[in-house]
């Protein structure tokens, strides 16, 4: 469907005609479905005819989500996927199997850090970390002959430092290399990474797009327009059975089979298909419910931290504040922030960079413990992207695995409160912030 944001996100990807009218997507929670024929049989196993057969590989519930994702970040195609850390590990192993290298910073998501650093090398796949994702001659020194991908947060949790997507995808697609950006923080209302040059987008579905705490999912799209034949990937031009007629001496490669749609296919065939990290039916229609009204909570939970984050940095025991944001709201109140920075944030996310931020507090751990068992009205939970206000302490919990040089790097003290804004009243949420950091310093 063609349209705004604002449409695309409650019509997107479904047409009522093909679901016996239905006003909403319906649930199909069936494991398989009727093949009708033996030859129409062949033709969905040969991937000749578009249609569904069994669950495992593809969902008309699930369905109607990926194309309502591709088309709100501006993709050709999308997969969706069990969880957003799934959907970061089949992105980044498609491109990068066989032995491939990834660039990175230092700064992802404590999870994303802990499979790159530790986990993927098992499977042949390293990664190369930089200290500063946007220092351009840094990412360029690494690229080598085997370089698979440059990935990147959009947004970065918790710091919400902002990625150069354009000058990393100039960078990268000079040397034939795919850019791939997690855009999960400021979900694509707003910031849309293919339109700055991204060529793969991730999300962790579970956060601002689901927006109520009650699912897990992830997706990836593909923008459909990098180069996948080329010889830095040979997974993608050597032949294989999955997708040939071996019987009729027909052999293709997924480079030959598909074309534009070589990644987007890969992944779901050679991933989602064996490794079984499935989207369920179920999840998949709450993502589509919390679609509907993602413009609408993605505003007002920018509006709100924007005024906590400028609140905060008013309170005496609040020795930093960390909201790239700031750059919009108040140019002088971007203190701290580099001058690069928040050209950055004022070119690319011109409506904010979302819901999340973070702020360190003077003292010691006992403190921050006093500050996390005071709110009343946030909850003590390790996810974002909820309608409920969120608070948590990064260095304890979401990056408790990652080493204490890339905590360093992305700022995560055991001082940091992060903090994820929901849709509660800001006057109350300030209100609960100012008596839980009294309370910590026995002020109150």
């Amino acid at each position: 469907m063609c349209g705004g944001f604002e449409t695309n996100a409650v019509h997107g990807g479904y047409a009522a005609s093909e679901h016996a009218h239905a006003g909403v997507p319906p649930i199909y929670m069936s494991a398989a479905f009727d093949m009708e024929s033996a030859a129409r049989g062949d033709a969905l196993s040969a991937g000749t005819e578009d249609g569904f057969s069994y669950s495992r590989v593809a969902n008309p519930t699930v369905d109607v989500l990926e194309r309502r994702l591709a088309a709100l970040e501006g993709g050709r195609s999308a997969v969706a996927v069990a969880s957003g850390m799934a959907a970061v590990s089949f992105a980044l192993l498609c491109a990068a199997e066989g032995g491939g290298r990834i660039i990175a910073p230092k700064t992802l998501y404590g999870a994303s850090v802990d499979a790159m650093a530790s986990f993927f090398p098992q499977f042949g796949v390293h990664t190369d970390f930089v200290e500063r994702i946007n220092d351009l001659d840094e990412v360029e020194a690494l690229i080598g002959p085997d370089t698979r991908a440059v990935f990147a947060e959009s947004v970065a949790n918790p710091s919400t430092e902002v990625t150069d997507v354009a000058g990393l995808a100039e960078l990268a697609h000079r040397y034939g290399v795919p850019l791939i950006i997690d855009n999960t923080v400021p979900t694509p209302y707003l910031f849309r990474p293919i339109r700055w040059g991204a060529d793969v987008v991730v999300h962790s579905t579970t956060k601002g797009i689901s927006g109520h705490g009650n699912t897990l999912g992830g997706v990836v799209v593909d923008a459909g327009r990098f180069d996948w034949g080329s010889p830095r990937f040979p997974q993608f031009t050597r032949t294989e059975v999955v997708v040939s007629d071996d019987r009729a001496g027909v052999w293709h490669s997924f480079a030959s089979r598909f074309g534009a749609d070589a990644y987007i296919r890969r992944l779901r065939i050679k991933y989602v298909r064996t490794f079984g990290a499935v989207e369920s039916p179920f999840n998949a229609y709450l993502q589509l419910l919390g679609l509907e009204t993602l413009p609408v909570r993605i505003r007002q939970q920018t509006r709100s931290a924007t005024a906590i984050a400028r609140h905060l940095r008013t309170l005496p025991h609040v020795r930093d504040v960390r909201y790239a944001g700031l750059a919009l709201a108040d140019p002088e109140g971007a203190a701290g922030q580099d001058a690069r920075q928040a050209e950055l944030v004022r070119r690319s996310f011109p409506d904010g960079v979302g819901g999340v931020l973070s702020f360190e507090l003077d003292g010691d751990r006992v403190r921050i413990a006093r500050v996390l068992d005071s709110v009343r009205v946030f909850t003590y939970i390790p996810n974002i992207g909820d309608s409920r206000s969120l608070i948590v302490d990064p260095a304890r919990i979401t990056h408790r695995e990652v080493p204490a040089d890339f905590r360093a790097a992305a700022g995560v003290t055991d001082n940091l409160i992060r903090l994820s804004i929901g849709l509660e009243d800001v006057e109350d949420l300030i209100a609960d912030l100012d008596q839980a950091i009294a309370r910590a310093y026995d002020e109150q």
